[in-house]
C-alpha cells in the first residue's frame, strides 16, 4: 500500500451519508432488533459479507433473510462455493453460525438458519402493504466487524436496473457492500424490499417477488433443499481497491480522469 491511499469498496465501508438518526426512535427500535450482519469464510478467510434481517424464529431455529451473494461461487455464479462457514452478527454484537438452508441464485436470495432463539423483532414481510411511486425509503444495514447500523435515505424511481434480472427496480439510496441483502423500509419502518448493490443507486428485488421465492422455499420438504437453475441472472460485486484520498473526491466531479493517479485493484 502507498502511503495516504484509502481502501474502498471494502466490506466495512459505511454508508457515505448515513441517515439513522433521521429515523423514529420506534423504527430505530425495531431496526436494531431485526437487522443482522452475516459474513462467510473459507478457512480463517472472509470470503464475503453483507446484511440480513430476521424474518421468524421459535424456540428452535431463527431465519434470516439475506442475499446469496454470501455464498455464490465468485469463479462459477451457477454454483454455490464450497465449504464455507456462516457467522451471524447479532443485534447485540455476539455472533452465531449459520447455516445456508435455502437459497435461490436466480433471484439472488438466501435464507440462514441459527440454532436457537436469538430474535425480540422480525420484518413483517407477509403483511399487505402498499408502495407510493416515488415515495420515501431508507436502506438499512450492519457493518459486519463493528455491528454499526447504518441508514441512508432517497426515493423509489421508475428506472430499470441495468443488472440482468428484470424484476429488479430502482432506488436513489446509494448503499456500500455493507447494505447488500438490508430492507429496504419507509419511514414508519415497514419492510418494503431487498436491496442489491448499484454503483450510483441501489436496485431492490420488489417485495411480491421476494415473498414468491419464500413460499417456494416453505413448500420444499428437505432442510438443505437448494435451487440452482441454468445461466442464473449476473449478480456483480466489485472488488476493494486502494485509490488515493484526491481520486476519490473528485471523481465524477468533471475533473479529467488523465489528470489522477489511478487506483489499485486488490
Amino acid at each position: 500500500m502507498v502511503s495516504g491511499m484509502r481502501l474502498l469498496c471494502n466490506f466495512e465501508e459505511e454508508f457515505a451519508e448515513d441517515n439513522w438518526s433521521k429515523l423514529t426512535e420506534r423504527v430505530a427500535s425495531h431496526m436494531s432488533q431485526s437487522v443482522v450482519a452475516l459474513a462467510s469464510f473459507r478457512g480463517d478467510k472472509r470470503f464475503f459479507a453483507c446484511t440480513g434481517i430476521f424474518i421468524d424464529c421459535n424456540e428452535l431455529t431463527t431465519r434470516v433473510l439475506t442475499s446469496a451473494s454470501l455464498v455464490r461461487n465468485s469463479d462459477d455464479e451457477d454454483k454455490v462455493a464450497d465449504n464455507l462457514k456462516i457467522e451471524v452478527c447479532l443485534p447485540d454484537n455476539e455472533h452465531a453460525t449459520g447455516t445456508l438452508q435455502y437459497q435461490d441464485l436466480r433471484y439472488n436470495i438466501a435464507i440462514i438458519t441459527i440454532v436457537g432463539s436469538h430474535c425480540t423483532q422480525t420484518a413483517q414481510i407477509y403483511d399487505q402493504l402498499q408502495t407510493e411511486p416515488h415515495g420515501e425509503v431508507a436502506a438499512v444495514g450492519r457493518v459486519y466487524e463493528s455491528g454499526n447500523l447504518i441508514a441512508t435515505g432517497g426515493t423509489l424511481i421508475d428506472k430499470p436496473s441495468e443488472l440482468d434480472c428484470k424484476e429488479l427496480k430502482m432506488s436513489t439510496c446509494k448503499i456500500t457492500k455493507a447494505g447488500i441483502g438490508g430492507p429496504l423500509i419507509d419511514f414508519d419502518g415497514n419492510f418494503i424490499v431487498m436491496d442489491f448493490y448499484g454503483l450510483e443507486e441501489t436496485p431492490y428485488l420488489p417485495r411480491n417477488v421476494v415473498l414468491e421465492v419464500l413460499r417456494s422455499f416453505d413448500a420444499k420438504s428437505g432442510a438443505t433443499d437448494l435451487i440452482n437453475v441454468d445461466n442464473p441472472n449476473r449478480w456483480p460485486v466489485p472488488k476493494p481497491f486502494w485509490c488515493y484520498p484526491i481520486w476519490h473526491i473528485y471523481m465524477g466531479e468533471g475533473v479529467d480522469d488523465d489528470d489522477l493517479p489511478r487506483p489499485i485493484w486488490t
